[in-house]
């Protein structure tokens, strides 16, 4: 019996040694055009985000240091007035541009296929802002919404004197200035994804909806859309990543006034680590940005790669 339970432990580890050879020698020159990808991820990626979370646990002011404070950055980032407007901002703003920016990006898209004369131009027009960097896009609000220079000093020397769009001036309105500048640049990105969609369904469809009788905005509603999910989840996720990331625009166009009015998480992480020589909390902060990116990601992932999906 030990005889026979040597020799099917033996065979079972040739055969595991067997088909470890099989998986590290199988497709070898790919194995190793893909080994700086993969060296980067553990290292840049991993690597600075293990480095991130562990030193937002510690005392670090304005050079790293390993003395652990327990959840302190936390609490104090958690009680900042400061953060807790960031954050507001955040939602205010996030959850208006992922509406308004699928919205009017699907409406658009819908136009557009309609075989429109120009379409081309049009579709250029409406994407030459994503080309923009945000703080171009920035100052160009700015002049446009600054109370002398801008749209509303103009309309005042033409006669309208009660004309008034001075929102950058404006704690309880600034966020929204943020917002119809961040429309102004990503509506046209979301068009286009959407249009790619569009093109994409069969004909048959179409030809189907109009035999049924079905009108033409019921198709696209209950028919079409449900058919672009994959569309659409990419559209979120992006968008969605590049709400949290917002930074550039509130530079540009507000510096974060009047006051600290429209403050958001990633110039709060800038200005800590960079400005108020507090490593600890800035991180802190970055920490919790990153929880957020996860929190988007993570379903995505699921949904495309998944349980989502049907084998």
């Amino acid at each position: 019996m030990a005889h026979v339970s040597h020799a099917a432990s033996s065979q079972s580890g040739s055969a595991f040694a067997r088909y470890f050879k099989q998986l590290f020698t199988r497709n070898l020159a790919a194995k190793f055009a893909a080994t700086p990808m993969v060296v980067t991820v553990l290292v840049v990626f991993v690597g600075c985000t293990g480095w991130t979370i562990w030193y937002s646990f510690t005392g670090s002011r304005l050079l790293p240091n390993n003395t652990f404070v327990g959840l302190e950055q936390y609490q104090r980032l958690f009680a900042s007035s400061r953060w807790n407007i960031s954050i507001r901002n955040l939602f205010i703003f996030g959850c208006f541009s992922l509406v308004f920016t699928m919205v009017i990006g699907f409406v658009l898209a819908v136009l557009m296929d309609q075989k429109i004369r120009f379409e081309s131009a049009f579709r250029t027009i409406m994407l030459y802002p994503f080309a923009l960097s945000f703080i171009v896009t920035g100052l160009v609000w700015q002049w446009i919404m600054n109370p002398t220079l801008g749209l509303q000093g103009t309309m005042r020397n033409l006669g309208w004197e009660s004309f008034r769009f001075d929102w950058i001036a404006q704690s309880d309105m600034v966020i929204y200035a943020l917002l119809i500048a961040g429309l102004w640049q990503g509506t046209g990105f979301v068009m286009v994804l959407m249009l790619a969609g569009l093109r994409g369904i069969d004909e048959e469809i179409w030809k189907a909806s109009r035999i049924d009788g079905i009108p033409t905005w019921r198709t696209y509603l209950f028919i079409v859309l449900p058919m672009m999910r994959g569309v659409l989840v990419t559209a979120v996720v992006i968008v969605g990543s590049g709400i949290v990331r917002l930074y550039d625009l509130v530079v540009a166009l507000t510096r974060g006034g009047p006051g600290i009015a429209s403050e958001v998480p990633a110039k709060y992480v800038y200005d800590y680590m960079f400005t108020a020589g507090n490593i600890g909390q800035g991180l802190a902060a970055s920490t919790m940005m990153l929880l957020t990116v996860m929190i988007i990601i993570i379903p995505w992932a699921y949904l495309e790669f998944g349980g989502g999906k049907k084998s």
